[in-house]
């Protein structure tokens, strides 16, 4: 899944950055809050980490405009401001979760993921559809209980239908699911990659609809 980071240290941002790539997001890293702000305002991120001292302009006024302008998606403040004054204004400016520096990241990643989940409806760790279980934690697939070997841009992909099972998403929706900035992406990938499911998961787990996208049914 594809997220922004907003963080001001470059030591602390470039390790989050790798930490979590590693852990199978795709990262788009910023510096400061106006960035930020264009950033959320402009690109349809699954999540966005946000630190609250950033320059040019304050995290917390980047987390009201953002919610101001009526966009819901998950939104993460990881900062050093550890009062709970702080932590109760962040939470009712509309911060989703308000973790305190430093953290674990692999328990950044855990509370990413599970801010995404209820995001999108799905309460339960493992999403399951069409006779599949894929773990996002543990970055497994399976098919009527046997592990379904994918790559990782096929993984990603998966997810995200998965994620959004009875809603057709375009071909431009999961291209910016799949890739961060920099990343070159051919014509044909997405296509590509729907070809190279059907053929590990079955041709009618994941429909067409012709001139709109790809879908990946509900169960009934």
């Amino acid at each position: 899944m594809r997220i922004l980071l907003a963080e001001d240290d470059p030591l602390l941002g470039d390790g989050l950055r790798a930490g979590l790539r590693q852990l199978g997001f795709q990262v788009d890293w910023v510096r400061d809050g106006a960035a930020a702000a264009r950033e959320l305002r402009a690109e349809p991120y699954a999540a966005a980490v946000l630190d609250l001292g950033l320059p040019l302009k304050d995290g917390m006024d980047v987390l009201a405009e953002t919610r101001r302008a009526g966009l819901t998606m998950p939104i993460l403040v990881l900062t050093a401001r550890d009062g709970v004054p702080d932590r109760i204004r962040g939470l009712d400016v509309g911060a989703d979760d308000y973790v305190v520096k430093p953290v674990d990241l692999h328990e950044l990643a855990a509370r990413l993921r599970a801010l995404v989940r209820r995001a999108h409806g799905q309460p339960q760790e493992c999403l399951r559809a069409q006779g599949l279980v894929l773990d996002p934690a543990g970055h497994t697939v399976q098919l009527a209980g046997a592990e379904v070997a994918l790559s990782s841009r096929e993984f990603d992909l998966l997810h995200a239908l998965m994620l959004n099972a009875g809603r057709v998403l375009s071909r431009e929706q999961l291209e910016q699911h799949l890739y961060s900035w920099g990343q070159e992406v051919d014509s044909n990938a997405i296509e590509v990659h729907i070809h190279h499911l059907r053929r590990k998961l079955g041709t009618d787990t994941i429909r067409t609809v012709r001139g709109v996208g790809y879908l990946m049914p509900r169960d009934a």
